[in-house]
């Protein structure tokens, strides 16, 4: 079973119906008992969680270590460059 969502042309009202995929083109009255109804799309099956198209990147912070040296040569790290030891 699935659960179809319809808005009422007629009242605007949005209902639920329960019924097999195989049906789920079939027309649904309003529950008021208007017949102009539209199926509408649903997302809630689609499954997973929202996400944007691309994610915002930050950059490294200065003390973390990582990403390009600084202008000027060296690395990051504990010692900031050259290496520790």
């Amino acid at each position: 079973m699935a659960l179809y969502e319809f808005r009422c042309r007629e009242c605007g009202s949005t209902f639920e119906v329960d019924r097999p995929m195989q049906r789920s083109s079939d027309p649904a009255d309003c529950p008021d008992g208007h017949s102009d109804t539209v199926k509408l799309l649903s997302t809630v099956g689609l499954g997973g969680r929202a996400r944007t198209a691309t994610r915002p990147v930050r950059p490294p912070s200065p003390f973390s270590g990582g990403g390009p040296p600084p202008m000027g040569g060296g690395g990051g790290g504990c010692c900031g460059g050259g290496g520790c030891g």
